[in-house]
């Protein structure tokens, strides 16, 4: 049992307590974030902003410049979801769920490897050595930053993708020594489980109703 508490706490032995309060909030809104998602509630992205923002403070004083990058593009993808879900015409929303055309998925394969060239060129810049674990993280961040893109645009696409990456960055994490981290993409992945499940069933509905 001893050894369970040491994987989630001994990375923040030597944490400032600021940074401690920091990460329970990120933990806290991202959590938060993710269950509006599933809702389908505009919420998503205030909460999501919240957690973005001060992962990217973060993610750089530890040097994780790949997620450093991803997070600052869910933050600018978050105020375009955050509009782009908010648009109204005839006081009702225009943005209903739905599933990604051929010109979607090709736009999404584009960003998903714009994203990585542009994540491993951040590496270079900072002269940083890359590992195993930086080239998983440069894939991952391909993964998420086109999953945010989706959700922006409410493609169900986006659930498929985030289970993907979810399911890599756990181990990723763990890795790392970051348990905290690591549990908060499990809780992810179940989320996210449940929002494709969610939204495939509004879907279907509607479909059936037209």
């Amino acid at each position: 049992m001893n050894q369970i508490f040491d994987f989630f706490l001994d990375a923040y032995k030597n944490a400032s307590a600021t940074d401690i309060v920091l990460e329970i909030i990120v933990f806290v809104f991202g959590i938060t974030s993710v269950i509006y998602a599933k809702r389908e509630n505009i919420l998503v992205y205030p909460t999501g902003l919240v957690a973005t923002i001060i992962t990217v403070y973060l993610l750089y004083k530890a040097e994780y410049f790949g997620d450093m990058m991803m997070n600052f593009y869910y933050s600018v993808m978050s105020l375009y979801g955050w509009w782009n879900w908010a648009r109204k015409k005839e006081n009702e929303y225009v943005l209903p769920l739905s599933r990604t055309n051929t010109q979607e998925k090709l736009i999404g394969i584009a960003l998903f490897f714009i994203t990585m060239f542009v994540t491993y060129l951040v590496y270079s810049v900072y002269d940083y050595k890359l590992e195993i674990p930086n080239y998983i993280d440069i894939f991952t961040s391909g993964i998420f930053f086109t999953a945010m893109w989706y959700m922006a645009t409410k493609k169900l696409a986006n659930w498929t993708l985030w289970i993907i990456a979810d399911l890599i960055t756990i181990p990723l994490y763990a890795y790392r020594g970051l348990g905290i981290l690591s549990l908060q993409y499990l809780i992810f992945t179940i989320l996210a489980i449940q929002g494709y499940k969610q939204w495939k069933k509004s879907i279907d509905n509607k479909k059936q109703i037209a």
